[in-house]
């Protein structure tokens, strides 16, 4: 039974969710991603690269890719058309009824040294299997479908993990271009610098280049823009001082760089679909 294009299992409000896309032709992320969940990312097939908080990674067919909570990312077309992806979503309730030492192992790879994994064919082939499996499962939907989701779901999570403590230390992650590592070092400065006046004629001059190449490739290889990657570091910060301290809000504004107020307003919201102050307001009774 062949799959279908596209299958979904869950949603964000469940302890875990499943996403599968099978895509032809070019495609590129049109949503930013920064949320709490964390994401275990599969490449069946094709090539993409992805950005993720301040470096461009080309991901290729049989890489595990993982991104902490509250992580910026997003992927984008490499010029290689069609890819099919499987992601498993992973909120914090996931983990509660496990031990401690259990829920160290299966985040262990998401605050790890490497991003992205590459597996050996044999191993490519166990995973591949166990993802098929589960994802026929969730088309299927026959009775006790959803318990052998959740299995299939710990279990590609527990080889995630051993995969990624058994990586080698001091392997490089795959090589991206001249052109790509120069804007991770810019997305780098940004990441560094937010805190200050950034602007595309600005960072043009600092990284020698012309302002439309700089901005047309940052979009090329991290899928953002760049005054929008700038805005979006900015709230994430802004995000954890108004979970973490009591500054009033328009202090917090300035001390992730914004000048203008009714600015910073405008992009917190676009960035996290509320206001600053409903955002701080409803982590607070969540605690």
């Amino acid at each position: 039974m062949a799959l279908h294009q596209e299958l979904r299992y869950g949603d964000a409000s469940d302890p875990f969710s499943v996403e599968y896309n099978r895509r032809k032709g070019h495609f590129s992320m049109s949503e930013d991603h920064m949320h709490k969940h964390y994401e275990l990312y599969y490449l069946f097939g094709g090539e993409r690269f992805y950005f993720i908080k301040d470096r461009v990674y080309r991901v290729r067919s049989g890489d595990l890719v993982f991104i902490p909570g509250n992580e910026v990312h997003k992927t984008s077309d490499t010029g290689v058309p069609n890819h099919e992806r499987i992601v498993i979503y992973v909120n914090d309730s996931y983990f509660e009824p496990l031990q401690q030492d259990e829920t160290e192992l299966l985040l262990a790879p998401f605050h790890g040294p490497h991003r992205v994994v590459h597996l050996p064919d044999q191993d490519k082939l166990r995973i591949e299997q166990l993802l098929y499996e589960m994802l026929r499962e969730i088309q299927e939907e026959a009775p006790g479908y959803r318990m052998a989701v959740r299995h299939a779901a710990g279990q590609a999570l527990l080889f995630a993990a051993r995969q990624s403590a058994a990586y080698k230390q001091g392997v490089p992650e795959d090589s991206v271009s001249p052109a790509a590592a120069r804007m991770n070092d810019i997305a780098s400065y940004i990441s560094e610098h937010y805190r200050e006046s950034l602007t595309l004629s600005g960072l043009s001059e600092l990284f020698y280049l012309s302002p439309s190449h700089l901005s047309r490739s940052f979009k090329k290889y991290t899928g953002f823009g760049l005054i929008e990657y700038i805005g979006i570091t900015r709230i994430k910060e802004a995000q954890r001082l108004l979970r973490e301290t009591d500054e009033r809000i328009i202090r917090v504004s300035e001390d992730v760089g914004f000048e203008n107020f009714s600015h910073f307003e405008k992009v917190f919201k676009s960035v996290t679909r509320m206001s600053a102050r409903s955002y701080r307001a409803g982590f607070r009774r969540r605690e």
